[in-house]
């Protein structure tokens, strides 16, 4: 094992290899949200096939979280002590599999089972990406660059609508999910190929499938974790409701056209990816003593513009608003999914953002179904959903509150 020096952890060679890998990581979250979201998009013409009511289209929408939600903290265990790479390429073709096999569907039971094994093979994948950056980058730079590749999240999630509505139009639902299987077998070979040694902050070069060891029950003890963990449960159930069923919204309660929709419905997942970056940059530059402050003000501003989407008269001021809504509460999920970067001790970093991650992905999968039973109750009051998460997303703001606020500095590693 060769062992550098600080200097050349910071040469012109390793500056661009992290940036590199950044990149590839930044592509494999935007095509990862590309799958995952692509059917927010076409669930409304897939129920038609399949004769979904809202709860049935529910549930399609939640079985992925069942198996997404499982795999969290395995996944960062295995991160920890198999090294991100090994991870990262078995997580990226088993999700491109199932998203083909999610186009061959033929009923709704095989449908339901797909989309829970499309969520178990995604679902190691976000704690070996977060570790991957952990090790690769400084400190005071980790949450610009987690912020960075989770800004593809809902680049993904924006492009999402605009390429599936596309094709759905000239080629029909099932198209989506078969056009995105050769650019995720694309990245397993850029993954495979530009993530191997990772430098770690003292400059030693260390080999990614060396094994590490992780404590589970000190990670569970750390107070960061736990109110990171109780924070996000709450912003998901708010945030994924609105992720997932904002085109139906648009289509059903605004009246827009799919071309229309695929358009503007984009917008506030682009607010969202801005939120992303900005979250990791503002607890980086201005907040790195106290992360919590940025997290609690995007949760209160997100509450509030959330209002004012369900009361806008108008479906562009809803858009508009929903804009501002996901710009903030993603500034606020970026604080927070930053949280561990910097707070843990690097060998449990995946461990500790698979749990945190855990807890917004059991919330996940109970939103769409909550959202389906409302609206089944309701015929279709999309107002009274939204009014629910702007609630959800107050009593975030005020778990955020339990927070550390003096998290800046890495704990020793043990």
């Amino acid at each position: 094992m060769k062992v550098m020096t600080s200097t050349e952890t910071r040469s012109p060679r390793t500056w661009q290899q992290r940036h590199s890998i950044l990149a590839v990581l930044s592509a494999a979250y935007l095509l990862c949200y590309m799958d995952r979201m692509s059917i927010a998009t076409a669930i409304p013409f897939m129920a038609k096939d399949f004769g979904l009511s809202p709860l049935g289209m529910g549930s399609v929408l939640s079985a992925f979280f069942v198996g997404y939600a499982a795999m969290q903290f395995p996944g960062g265990i295995l991160s920890d002590r198999f090294g991100p790479r090994r991870v990262m390429v078995a997580a990226i073709g088993g999700w491109s599999l199932f998203t083909l096999l999610t186009g061959m569907a033929r009923g709704l039971t095989a449908l339901l089972a797909i989309r829970v094994l499309f969520g178990l093979s995604e679902g190691s994948f976000p704690s070996a990406a977060s570790k991957t950056i952990a090790l690769w980058f400084p400190q005071g730079e980790v949450g610009r660059a987690n912020g960075f590749q989770l800004a593809s999240v809902q680049i993904g999630a924006a492009v999402a609508p605009l390429c599936v509505s596309w094709i759905i139009l000239h080629w029909g639902w099932r198209a989506v999910f078969y056009s995105l299987l050769f650019p995720g077998l694309g990245l397993v070979v850029l993954v495979w190929i530009f993530i191997k040694g990772t430098p770690d902050a003292s400059g030693t070069r260390v080999q990614a499938g060396k094994p590490e060891t992780v404590s589970v029950s000190e990670v569970l003890k750390m107070r960061t974790v736990r109110w990171c963990a109780i924070t996000i449960f709450f912003w998901s159930i708010a945030a994924w409701g609105l992720l997932n069923w904002v085109p139906t919204y648009l289509l059903q309660a605004r009246g827009f056209t799919l071309s229309k929709m695929g358009l503007l419905g984009s917008l506030p997942y682009l607010a969202g990816a801005l939120g992303y970056f900005l979250g990791g940059f503002f607890t980086d530059c201005y907040f790195s003593s106290r992360r919590q402050a940025p997290i609690v003000a995007g949760l209160l501003l997100g509450s509030a513009t959330t209002y004012l989407a369900a009361v806008a008269r108008s479906g562009e001021g809803a858009v508009v608003a929903l804009a501002f809504s996901f710009l903030f509460v993603f500034i606020a999920a970026g604080g927070i999914f930053s949280m561990p970067l910097v707070t843990v001790p690097r060998p449990a970093v995946g461990a500790a953002f698979g749990f945190i991650n855990t807890a917004s992905q059991v919330a996940a999968f109970f939103s769409p179904l909550a959202v389906g039973y409302v609206l089944g109750i309701t015929h279709g009051d999309f107002a009274t959903v939204l009014y629910g998460f702007v609630g959800f997303f107050a009593v975030a703001a005020v778990a955020a509150l339990n927070i550390p606020a003096a998290s800046a500095v890495r704990q020793a590693t043990p």
